[in-house]
């Protein structure tokens, strides 16, 4: 059984070790208000709302711990999705075909139906029991993470990926569609169906919580946080790719590459003395 501090540590040593733009973030997610640590900010409390990514983005760039309920976030449908309002698949539906993101409403279906079942039946049945989450940079989380979401580059993704597949035991597998990525993917799937996920920040992400250009990520199930530190930089042994990556140079270059090159090279050999 891993203690908060366990949860600290390796937050602070995947930070250092990938060296991370932001913090990972810590996910816990809660079945009654009362679970919320001292010290956590919750922007009902100050007359506010957030959507669930711009209190993710609190967390890794300013190292706030932040807890979120229906009575926090604007996003209702990530309210609806997590379960934490009793809200119809069809009112879900009918919230998703009233802001167009798709053709019509048998897209739609096809897209929420899909989703819910990606979550499973009696595993999303139980997350109806939890009515909020509580955010924190992971280094200084308040409460034991249930999920572990981490905002990285390209790079950095690839050994997060090398370091889960090493035995080929937690394969990310992932699906695409641009909505919900950070909240959902990063840290409720994870969560509700013990997988990890690849996060590509979608239209909520980049509009609402200044997810920067570059930026990718990765959500796992807080029990392969471990799992990844002990694997991390193994793929390959001494062909590791490395941090920084160490690329391939080619070494049977010369001047001839390109005229322009060439061009100087010839005026060098020129007034170079024989």
């Amino acid at each position: 059984m891993k203690t908060l501090e366990d949860y600290r540590k390796a937050g602070q040593e995947l930070y250092h070790k990938l060296h991370l733009s932001t913090y990972p973030i810590g996910i816990a997610y809660i079945k009654d208000v009362k679970e919320i640590p001292e010290g956590v900010m919750r922007p009902s409390a100050l007359g506010k709302k957030m959507a669930l990514c711009q209190a993710f983005t609190q967390a890794r760039r300013w190292g706030m711990s932040i807890a979120m309920t229906s009575d926090d976030n604007f996003c209702t449908p990530s309210t609806a999705i997590h379960r934490w309002e009793d809200i119809s698949t069809e009112d879900l539906i009918e919230s998703q075909v009233r802001q167009g993101w798709h053709k019509d409403i048998e897209a739609e279906k096809k897209r929420i139906e899909g989703g819910l079942r990606l979550l499973g039946g009696e595993q999303l049945e139980r997350s109806a029991e939890y009515c909020g989450l509580v955010c924190s940079p992971l280094p200084e989380t308040l409460i034991s993470p249930d999920s572990v979401l981490i905002y990285c580059d390209g790079t950095q993704l690839t050994h997060l990926i090398h370091a889960l597949s090493y035995e080929y035991k937690y394969v990310p597998i992932s699906s695409f569609e641009g909505f919900g990525e950070s909240c959902i993917k990063g840290g409720f799937i994870p969560f509700v169906t013990q997988t990890p996920q690849v996060v590509i920040p979608g239209a909520g992400d980049r509009s609402f919580a200044g997810i920067s250009e570059h930026e990718l990520g990765i959500g796992l199930p807080a029990f392969l946080l471990f799992y990844v530190i002990e694997n991390l930089f193994k793929t390959g042994g001494e062909m590791n790719i490395g941090f920084p990556m160490r690329s391939i140079l080619p070494m049977d270059l010369d001047e001839n590459l390109t005229p322009g090159f060439k061009f100087i090279r010839e005026k060098i050999d020129k007034i170079k003395p024989k």
